[in-house]
């Protein structure tokens, strides 16, 4: 059996033996109600629902390498919109996870060619913003942990400055936005950084004319 279709193969187990245990689940399925919006890592090491034991259906998710948000990127800004405007989703999490390898390759100077290079620029800068405290760190190790936390942050910010987000902090007062850790080594959601409605923001970002949507 080829591996692709191991995976169909057991598809249809888990299927047959969902039903089983619950013969309404796919039904409940026919309408998603997330109150979340994940942000996380491409890492297949770091599934949403299951280190969150939530099931279908109750996260909204967004995987990229690093968990970036960049305000080029039609992706994850349609996914961010559809996320706050049409879902209206209560929170948005961006989570990475130590033992990043879109982290680890950002602090080498290796060329990664041209794609790769244009996104991990993109925490290059996260660590020239934080250079001094990044390198005030003598151990290589949590020196790459704390710019896995650092980078979570900045990409907090990036969504605050989204007219998407601050447009919805005006009308109706949500999502806050979260920024979370996950350790490997242990299994544990770290939480490092937070901002809501009320939290302030550099005027230069602030747009001063919102109209509500529609």
């Amino acid at each position: 059996m080829n591996a692709y279709e191991k995976l169909l193969s057991n598809n249809k187990s888990w299927a047959t033996k969902t039903v089983e245990a619950a013969p309404d689940y796919f039904r409940n399925l026919a309408i998603q109600n997330p109150e979340f919006l994940w942000i996380g890592c491409s890492d297949s090491r770091v599934p949403a629902n299951q280190i969150t034991g939530t099931h279908p259906g109750e996260i909204f998710v967004h995987r990229n390498i690093a968990n970036l948000v960049i305000h080029t990127d039609v992706n994850l800004l349609s996914v961010l919109e559809y996320a706050v405007v049409h879902l209206k989703v209560k929170h948005v999490i961006v989570c990475g996870h130590y033992g990043c390898g879109g982290i680890k390759a950002a602090m080498t100077n290796h060329d990664f060619k041209q794609v790769l290079n244009m996104w991990l620029r993109n925490i290059k800068d996260v660590y020239r913003l934080h250079r001094h405290e990044l390198e005030a760190i003598a151990d290589p190790g949590k020196r790459e942990d704390r710019l896995t936390e650092l980078n979570v942050q900045e990409q907090v910010l990036h969504l605050a400055k989204t007219s998407i987000i601050q447009r919805a902090w005006q009308f109706t007062q949500s999502p806050e936005l979260h920024g979370w850790v996950y350790g490997l080594s242990d299994g544990i959601l770290n939480p490092v950084f937070r901002l809501g409605p009320d939290s302030p923001l550099d005027s230069l970002y602030r747009y001063d004319d919102m109209k509500v949507d529609g």
